[in-house]
Protein backbone atom coordinates (compact mmCIF):
# COMPACT_ATOMS: atom_id res chain seq x y z
CA UNK A 1 0.00 0.00 0.00
CA UNK A 2 1.25 3.48 -0.79
CA UNK A 3 2.75 5.45 2.05
CA UNK A 4 0.98 8.78 1.58
CA UNK A 5 3.29 10.44 4.12
CA UNK A 6 6.49 9.89 2.18
CA UNK A 7 7.79 12.82 0.10
CA UNK A 8 7.69 11.96 -3.62
CA UNK A 9 11.08 12.08 -5.30
CA UNK A 10 9.65 13.89 -8.29
CA UNK A 11 9.05 16.97 -6.19
CA UNK A 12 12.71 16.91 -5.08
CA UNK A 13 13.55 17.92 -8.64
CA UNK A 14 14.17 21.66 -8.83
CA UNK A 15 11.42 23.52 -10.65
CA UNK A 16 14.13 24.58 -13.09
CA UNK A 17 14.30 20.98 -14.28
CA UNK A 18 10.54 20.86 -14.77
CA UNK A 19 10.73 24.12 -16.70
CA UNK A 20 13.50 22.63 -18.80
CA UNK A 21 11.36 19.57 -19.45
CA UNK A 22 8.52 21.68 -20.76
CA UNK A 23 10.86 23.74 -22.93
CA UNK A 24 12.23 20.55 -24.42
CA UNK A 25 8.71 19.18 -24.93
CA UNK A 26 7.71 22.29 -26.86
CA UNK A 27 10.79 22.06 -29.05
CA UNK A 28 10.14 18.40 -29.79
CA UNK A 29 6.54 19.07 -30.73
CA UNK A 30 7.60 21.71 -33.24
CA UNK A 31 10.88 20.33 -34.58
CA UNK A 32 10.91 16.68 -33.44
CA UNK A 33 14.61 16.49 -32.57
CA UNK A 34 16.04 13.33 -31.05
CA UNK A 35 15.33 12.71 -27.39
CA UNK A 36 17.95 14.17 -25.10
CA UNK A 37 18.58 16.20 -22.00
CA UNK A 38 16.23 19.20 -21.67
CA UNK A 39 18.16 22.49 -21.59
CA UNK A 40 18.37 24.38 -18.31
CA UNK A 41 16.44 27.65 -18.26
CA UNK A 42 18.26 30.95 -17.96
CA UNK A 43 16.71 31.82 -14.61
CA UNK A 44 16.11 28.66 -12.55
CA UNK A 45 13.50 28.79 -9.82
CA UNK A 46 13.69 27.03 -6.45
CA UNK A 47 12.23 23.56 -6.12
CA UNK A 48 8.50 23.30 -5.41
CA UNK A 49 7.42 22.12 -2.01
CA UNK A 50 7.40 18.34 -1.52
CA UNK A 51 4.12 16.53 -1.18
CA UNK A 52 2.77 16.70 2.37
CA UNK A 53 0.63 14.15 4.10
CA UNK A 54 -3.07 14.88 3.92
CA UNK A 55 -3.80 16.74 7.16
CA UNK A 56 -6.16 15.18 9.64
CA UNK A 57 -9.39 17.00 10.40
CA UNK A 58 -8.66 19.95 12.64
CA UNK A 59 -4.89 19.49 12.42
CA UNK A 60 -2.79 22.60 11.83
CA UNK A 61 -1.15 22.94 8.43
CA UNK A 62 2.45 21.77 8.35
CA UNK A 63 4.90 23.99 6.58
CA UNK A 64 6.78 21.79 4.12
CA UNK A 65 10.54 21.92 3.86
CA UNK A 66 12.14 22.89 0.56
CA UNK A 67 14.35 19.97 -0.49
CA UNK A 68 18.01 20.58 -1.36
CA UNK A 69 19.19 20.52 -4.97
CA UNK A 70 19.66 17.08 -6.48
CA UNK A 71 22.82 15.73 -8.07
CA UNK A 72 23.69 16.96 -11.54
CA UNK A 73 23.12 13.49 -13.00
CA UNK A 74 19.43 13.68 -12.02
CA UNK A 75 18.42 16.07 -14.81
CA UNK A 76 15.38 14.67 -16.64
CA UNK A 77 15.83 12.80 -19.90
CA UNK A 78 13.13 13.00 -22.55
CA UNK A 79 11.59 9.64 -23.41
CA UNK A 80 9.10 10.95 -25.96
CA UNK A 81 6.72 13.78 -26.80
CA UNK A 82 3.04 12.90 -27.29
CA UNK A 83 0.96 15.90 -28.35
CA UNK A 84 0.76 18.14 -25.26
CA UNK A 85 2.46 15.67 -22.92
CA UNK A 86 6.15 14.90 -22.50
CA UNK A 87 7.38 11.64 -20.95
CA UNK A 88 10.58 11.90 -18.89
CA UNK A 89 12.79 9.90 -16.58
CA UNK A 90 15.30 11.02 -13.94
CA UNK A 91 17.17 9.56 -10.98
CA UNK A 92 17.29 12.03 -8.06
CA UNK A 93 19.25 10.51 -5.22
CA UNK A 94 19.92 7.45 -7.37
CA UNK A 95 16.25 6.43 -7.32
CA UNK A 96 14.67 6.22 -10.74
CA UNK A 97 11.43 8.03 -11.43
CA UNK A 98 9.34 8.51 -14.56
CA UNK A 99 6.77 11.21 -15.17
CA UNK A 100 4.45 12.73 -17.74
CA UNK A 101 4.18 16.50 -17.65
CA UNK A 102 2.16 19.25 -19.37
CA UNK A 103 1.26 22.88 -18.85
CA UNK A 104 -2.29 24.25 -19.13
CA UNK A 105 -3.77 25.00 -22.51
CA UNK A 106 -5.49 28.02 -20.94
CA UNK A 107 -5.18 29.77 -17.57
CA UNK A 108 -7.56 32.34 -16.11
CA UNK A 109 -7.80 34.26 -12.85
CA UNK A 110 -10.64 36.13 -11.17
CA UNK A 111 -9.97 39.04 -10.75
CA UNK A 112 -8.31 38.83 -14.17
CA UNK A 113 -4.64 39.55 -14.78
CA UNK A 114 -3.32 38.47 -11.38
CA UNK A 115 0.38 37.48 -11.65
CA UNK A 116 1.25 33.79 -11.20
CA UNK A 117 4.12 31.45 -11.75
CA UNK A 118 3.59 28.76 -14.42
CA UNK A 119 1.21 25.90 -13.59
CA UNK A 120 1.87 22.23 -14.41
CA UNK A 121 0.26 18.83 -14.09
CA UNK A 122 2.46 15.80 -13.84
CA UNK A 123 1.84 12.11 -13.22
CA UNK A 124 4.75 10.26 -11.66
CA UNK A 125 5.83 6.68 -11.09
CA UNK A 126 8.44 5.84 -8.45
CA UNK A 127 9.29 2.11 -8.42
CA UNK A 128 11.44 2.34 -5.29
CA UNK A 129 8.39 3.55 -3.35
CA UNK A 130 5.95 1.28 -5.21
CA UNK A 131 4.03 4.34 -6.40
CA UNK A 132 2.43 4.27 -9.85
CA UNK A 133 0.79 7.18 -11.67
CA UNK A 134 0.52 9.68 -8.84
CA UNK A 135 -1.20 12.89 -9.98
CA UNK A 136 0.33 16.16 -8.78
CA UNK A 137 -0.39 19.75 -9.75
CA UNK A 138 1.76 22.84 -9.26
CA UNK A 139 -0.60 25.78 -9.46
CA UNK A 140 1.77 28.76 -9.57
CA UNK A 141 0.80 30.50 -6.31
CA UNK A 142 0.35 29.61 -2.62
CA UNK A 143 -3.11 28.20 -2.06
CA UNK A 144 -5.39 29.65 0.57
CA UNK A 145 -4.50 27.80 3.80
CA UNK A 146 -6.73 24.80 4.55
CA UNK A 147 -8.53 25.21 1.22
CA UNK A 148 -9.34 22.50 -1.28
CA UNK A 149 -9.00 22.58 -5.05
CA UNK A 150 -10.87 20.53 -7.64
CA UNK A 151 -10.03 18.74 -10.88
CA UNK A 152 -12.93 18.10 -13.25
CA UNK A 153 -12.51 15.52 -16.00
CA UNK A 154 -15.63 15.04 -18.08
CA UNK A 155 -18.52 14.40 -15.69
CA UNK A 156 -16.21 13.45 -12.80
CA UNK A 157 -14.87 15.93 -10.24
CA UNK A 158 -12.07 15.03 -7.83
CA UNK A 159 -11.33 16.88 -4.58
CA UNK A 160 -7.70 17.92 -4.10
CA UNK A 161 -5.97 18.83 -0.87
CA UNK A 162 -3.46 21.65 -1.04
CA UNK A 163 -0.22 22.72 0.58
CA UNK A 164 1.73 25.79 -0.49
CA UNK A 165 1.60 25.72 -4.33
CA UNK A 166 0.89 21.99 -4.69
CA UNK A 167 -2.31 19.93 -4.94
CA UNK A 168 -2.90 16.18 -4.72
CA UNK A 169 -6.00 14.00 -4.73
CA UNK A 170 -7.66 14.02 -1.33
CA UNK A 171 -8.92 10.45 -1.40
CA UNK A 172 -6.07 8.18 -2.44
CA UNK A 173 -8.53 5.38 -3.19
CA UNK A 174 -9.90 7.49 -6.08
CA UNK A 175 -6.55 8.11 -7.74
CA UNK A 176 -6.77 5.12 -10.10
CA UNK A 177 -10.23 6.31 -11.20
CA UNK A 178 -8.83 9.78 -11.76
CA UNK A 179 -5.98 8.47 -13.90
CA UNK A 180 -8.41 6.38 -15.96
CA UNK A 181 -10.58 9.46 -16.47
CA UNK A 182 -7.55 11.49 -17.52
CA UNK A 183 -6.48 8.79 -19.98
CA UNK A 184 -9.83 8.79 -21.75
CA UNK A 185 -10.83 12.42 -21.26
CA UNK A 186 -10.36 15.48 -23.43
CA UNK A 187 -9.61 18.14 -20.83
CA UNK A 188 -8.97 18.48 -17.11
CA UNK A 189 -10.12 21.71 -15.46
CA UNK A 190 -8.34 22.56 -12.20
CA UNK A 191 -9.79 25.27 -9.94
CA UNK A 192 -8.37 26.72 -6.75
CA UNK A 193 -8.14 29.83 -4.58
CA UNK A 194 -4.93 31.63 -3.69
CA UNK A 195 -3.95 32.99 -0.29
CA UNK A 196 -4.94 36.43 -1.62
CA UNK A 197 -8.38 35.21 -2.65
CA UNK A 198 -7.67 34.97 -6.37
CA UNK A 199 -9.69 32.26 -8.08
CA UNK A 200 -7.87 30.37 -10.83
CA UNK A 201 -9.05 28.04 -13.58
CA UNK A 202 -6.48 26.02 -15.53
CA UNK A 203 -7.55 23.80 -18.43
CA UNK A 204 -5.18 21.01 -19.42
CA UNK A 205 -5.52 19.34 -22.82
CA UNK A 206 -5.28 15.56 -22.38
CA UNK A 207 -4.21 14.72 -25.93
CA UNK A 208 -1.25 12.35 -25.80
CA UNK A 209 -1.46 11.65 -22.07
CA UNK A 210 -2.38 7.98 -22.49
CA UNK A 211 0.63 7.43 -24.77
CA UNK A 212 2.93 9.33 -22.40
CA UNK A 213 1.78 7.18 -19.48
CA UNK A 214 2.28 4.02 -21.51
CA UNK A 215 5.85 5.16 -22.20
CA UNK A 216 6.65 6.00 -18.58
CA UNK A 217 5.10 2.70 -17.56
CA UNK A 218 7.48 0.85 -19.86
CA UNK A 219 10.49 2.76 -18.53
CA UNK A 220 9.62 2.42 -14.84
CA UNK A 221 8.19 -1.07 -14.52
Amino acid sequence: MRNRRQWPLLLSLPLAFLLAALCAASAVAQQQPSAGTPPAPAKPRPAPAPKPAAPAAGAPAVKPAVPPGVASGAQPRLLGQYADWGAYTASPGGKKICFAIAKPQTSETNPPGRPRNPAYMFISTRPAEKVTNEVSIIIGYPFKPASEATAAVGSSTFALYTQQDGAWIKNAAEEANMVNALRSGQTAVVKGVSARGTQSTDTFNLRGLAQALDRTGQECK
